[in-house]
C-alpha cells in the first residue's frame, strides 16, 4: 500500500509540475479498452461481477497509450471496488461526431452530491469504509491526464443506484 501511494504521489507529481508531452500514435481504443478489462479479471470472478460491453470495434484514436491506460484501469478498478457482490459493470465506446466517449457504468454503491464535488481532488475519499483500497489519488490522476490528452469527464451517480463515468476524448 505505502509503494502504490507514493508511486502515485510521484505520477501526480510529475503531471502538475512538469511540462508532459504526450507521445501520440495512433491505436484501436476498443482493444486498448478490453485489454485494460481483462487486467482485472481475477477481481471481477472474485466479486461476481458481470460486465456488459457496447463497443463501436475498430474504433482508432490518436493519444497516448499509456497515458489513456491510467483512466481505464483506475475507473474500472473504481468500479469493481465499489460495485456489491454480483453486481454489473456496462463499459461503452462511442464515435461522436470527431470525439471518442467512453462509458463506465457500475450499479454499486454510488455516491452523494457533496462527495462527487470533490473526487477529482488529492487525497479525498468520499467512502470511508474502503479506505483501505486506495489513497485519494487516483480520480485526481485521471483528471490531470484527461486535461492533458485535451478531454473531458463528467460524472453521474445516486446513492444505490450506481455511479457512471464518462470521458470525451478527442480522436485526433
Amino acid at each position: 500500500n505505502l509503494s502504490e501511494l507514493v508511486s502515485n504521489i510521484l505520477k501526480l507529481n510529475k503531471l502538475e509540475n512538469q511540462q508532459i508531452f504526450p507521445d501520440k500514435k495512433t491505436f484501436n481504443l476498443s482493444e486498448q479498452l478490453c485489454e485494460c478489462m481483462l487486467f482485472f479479471e481475477a477481481q471481477l470472478e472474485e466479486k461476481n461481477l458481470s460486465i456488459e460491453l457496447d463497443l463501436d470495434e475498430n474504433l482508432k484514436i490518436k493519444a497516448d497509450y499509456d497515458l489513456l491506460t491510467h483512466i481505464w484501469n483506475n475507473l474500472f478498478s473504481n468500479a469493481i471496488k465499489f460495485n456489491s457482490e454480483g453486481g454489473k459493470i456496462l463499459l461503452t465506446l462511442k464515435k461522436k461526431n470527431q470525439y471518442a466517449v467512453v462509458t463506465v457504468s457500475d450499479n454499486g454503491i454510488g455516491m452523494s452530491c457533496e462527495i462527487k464535488e470533490h473526487i477529482f481532488e488529492k487525497f479525498y475519499q468520499g467512502d470511508s469504509s474502503r479506505s483501505t483500497q486506495g489513497n485519494g489519488l487516483g480520480l485526481a490522476l485521471v483528471k490531470r491526464v484527461i486535461d492533458i490528452a485535451e478531454g473531458n469527464i463528467t460524472v453521474e451517480s445516486a446513492i444505490g443506484k450506481g455511479t457512471t463515468f464518462t470521458v470525451t476524448l478527442p480522436l485526433k
